[in-house]
């Protein structure tokens, strides 16, 4: 067993579980929704990033432009929260966390689109 393998696959579902612990709720309720699994969302992901950027393959490069897209939203999400935690005067309403959501939502496909290259790559291997 290649533990480099484990640990890339480990957090590339980490990743996924984390994204989707935090998109689980009502899209409008700020309290479904916990600010630290979105910050933790973030941090795996951006490991997942660093790495993905040794793989020279093909499904390497998709895979490190998955991760490069879910990092983008989640960053997205993050800012919102915090203008609006912060800045904004009304502080995070229903709308601004269905903006939050949503972004987290679409990094949630990308981590989706991530695994099923994983397990693409692992099937190609075996062969």
């Amino acid at each position: 067993m290649n533990r480099e393998k484990v640990v890339f696959a480990f957090f590339i579902v980490l990743a996924l579980t984390l994204n989707a612990g935090f998109v689980v709720g009502d899209v409008d309720n700020p309290a479904h929704h916990e600010v630290i699994e979105l910050f933790l969302a973030i941090v795996v992901s951006l490991i997942c990033t660093v790495l993905k950027f040794g793989d020279r393959s093909h499904l390497g490069a998709l895979m490190l432009a998955t991760s490069l897209v879910a990092d983008l939203q989640l960053i997205a999400a993050a800012s919102i929260w915090g203008y609006h935690a912060q800045i904004a005067a009304a502080g995070v309403t229903g709308d601004a966390m269905a903006s939050i959501v949503s972004f987290a939502a679409g990094a949630l496909v990308a981590n989706i689109i991530s695994v099923v290259l994983l397990v693409i790559e692992t099937v190609m291997v075996r062969r």
